[in-house]
């Protein structure tokens, strides 16, 4: 089986990052006011402690100056210093005390109105997302006002561009930390508890998330593309969300779904429109439609795909998806049903 999937892989090679070369994840360019806000607080800090360390550094040039030119011990020290108060001496550090604390101040202050700023952002008409971390995937179920439009999806977002989007955390296992750069910064995800967060992308593009916080063996691999498209795109996402899987149009696909709903798949995951309703894996309703696999660590293609189902471990490994032992054609149809799931 393993000959065969690389066969399929056709001489490619896949690495972590690869699958995010072009989805931008850098923390210096904001393309949401949560993270432009973030964005200034980080300027005004990286500039006062320049500051603060180009003043240091003068003192310590200042001070090897004026330090005596001859070798140790060949002059007495001066212990005048210890019978009169060096008043100089004391203003100096008095000054210096002074122009830390208020520089502390100053960062407090900064600190407080940038929290102050991440928690005005206008939500009227938001979109509602519970994001739930799982060792290693992402489970995403938007939420409506209409419990009838609610729906499930995994390991990417789509979200308006425009609007305020307010994100649920939990997790399901140990401390995740979502972590969307050029949106928002680092959320902790901590077992029994929820948090939340509110951004809004400002222009259109594909962004990357990360796991930021250390949770297994594959932390490394636990990324997420959150999609930033205009409000009719976005709309028509979520409608095509919302629809139960398509109906296979041909024979290979009939018998891959067949395959599909009588193997452990369907223990795991679950296809709206079928008898497969697992709860332990990503919902594969409309997996086709989706840029990656495995949380963004392996493209989203036939010969990727039937790679993955027969040895996950290759590719991620400590993966609680077992690998599968399934016959040539048996993958083929398989793998063309998988891919009708738009």
């Amino acid at each position: 089986m393993r000959v065969r999937a690389r066969a399929l892989l056709g001489g490619l090679s896949w690495v972590p990052g690869v699958a995010a070369a072009v989805p931008l994840q850098d923390a210096l360019h904001a393309y949401g006011i949560q993270a432009a806000h973030i964005g200034r607080l980080w300027n005004f800090t990286l500039g006062l402690c320049t500051l603060v360390f180009g003043a240091i550094f003068v003192a310590f040039l200042w001070a090897l100056w004026r330090a005596p030119r001859g070798r140790a011990g060949e002059t007495a020290p001066d212990m005048a210093s210890l019978a009169r108060p060096e008043r100089r001496l004391h203003r100096a550090v008095g000054l210096a005390t002074g122009i830390a604390t208020l520089g502390l101040l100053l960062l407090l202050a900064a600190d407080v109105f940038t929290s102050r700023a991440l928690a005005r952002l206008p939500l009227g008409n938001a979109v509602n997302i519970e994001l739930i971390g799982h060792e290693w995937w992402w489970e995403a179920r938007y939420h409506h006002a209409d419990p009838a439009r609610d729906f499930v999806t995994a390991n990417e977002l789509h979200i308006p561009v425009g609007r305020a989007v307010v994100v649920t955390l939990r997790s399901n296992d140990v401390i995740h930390t979502l972590w969307v750069p050029n949106l928002h910064g680092k959320r902790d995800m901590i077992p029994g508890r929820t948090s939340t967060l509110q951004l809004r992308a400002d222009h259109a593009g594909t962004y990357r998330g990360q796991c930021a916080e250390f949770c297994g063996l594959e932390h490394a691999k636990m990324a997420m593309l959150v999609e930033a498209e205009p409000d009719a795109a976005y709309e028509a996402w979520a409608a095509r969300q919302r629809q139960a899987a398509a109906p296979p149009a041909t024979a290979q696909a009939l018998r891959g779904r067949a395959i599909f709903e009588t193997s452990n798949c369907a223990s795991c995951h679950t296809v709206e429109g079928t008898a497969a309703h697992g709860k332990a894996a990503p919902d594969l309703t409309h997996l086709a439609g989706r840029t990656t696999l495995a949380a963004g660590i392996l493209p989203n293609d036939g010969a990727h795909l039937a790679a993955w189902i027969l040895d996950p471990q290759s590719h991620k490994q400590g993966v609680y998806m077992p690998a599968t032992t399934i016959k040539p054609d048996d993958l083929q149809a398989l793998v063309t049903y998988l891919g009708t799931l738009k």
